[in-house]
């Protein structure tokens, strides 16, 4: 419970996972445009990042965790926020979940691995399993955007909600298929791992980047 606080110190609260850019280009208006958007995002790269998060849990190398999680993020801006965000992860799992795993992390990617693969290693290091880790950020892709979208159209936060509360029975088929990838990973190794591409996400964020005024970091 704590790892999917939104109030825990990862930096997640200043980045709005592709929303600051959806609402600008007029995509994302209110409560119904946000489910899409956030159902979109769950099914793409919520489910990369919670297969991605499994394998790391069940103890997947994480250099070819990390090198697939390259693979999948064709935007440079997003990497580059996936690596930080993951930096951010890692100081904070490493005071509230002291472990030899995560040490070894932090030595072999000391300017950060992506973020899903820290998560995961985190959830292990606090005594998770890989469903948990799936769950956690499954839920992390699509409640980072509804808390967003709450700041940038002063949306009722209680409409937000709502909005997660809808889409829950796909957070469990998404985060329930990814941990199942993430099993056949373990014999088979990351190539087996999801896919699922957003390019308007991807096109967003290189936009984004290059904003001089901007709410959030993404």
């Amino acid at each position: 419970m704590v790892l999917a606080d939104g109030r825990f110190p990862a930096g997640g609260h200043a980045h709005s996972g592709g929303a600051e850019a959806a609402v600008k280009a007029g995509r994302i208006t209110g409560a119904r445009s946000l489910e899409d958007f956030c159902r979109g995002r769950l099914h793409t790269t919520g489910a990369v990042s919670a297969a991605l998060a499994a394998a790391a849990a069940l103890g997947i190398d994480i250099h070819d965790l990390d090198a697939a999680a390259d693979a999948r993020t064709p935007s440079a801006a997003l990497r580059t926020t996936a690596r930080r965000l993951g930096r951010q992860l890692l100081r904070a799992a490493r005071i509230a979940w002291p472990a030899p795993e995560l040490d070894a992390l932090a030595r072999a990617f000391p300017k950060g691995a992506h973020q899903p693969v820290v998560l995961g290693v985190t959830a292990r290091a606090a005594g998770l399993d890989g469903a948990d880790a799936a769950y956690c950020s499954a839920y992390e892709s699509v409640s980072g955007p509804a808390t967003a979208v709450v700041r940038l159209l002063s949306l009722d936060p209680f409409d937000a909600t709502a909005v997660l509360a809808r889409l829950a029975p796909e957070l469990d088929a998404v985060a329930g298929s990814a941990a199942g990838a993430a099993r056949r990973a373990v014999g088979e190794g990351a190539g087996v791992l999801p896919a699922a591409s957003a390019p308007l996400l991807e096109v967003g964020a290189e936009g984004h980047a290059g904003w001089g005024v901007r709410l959030f970091a993404s």
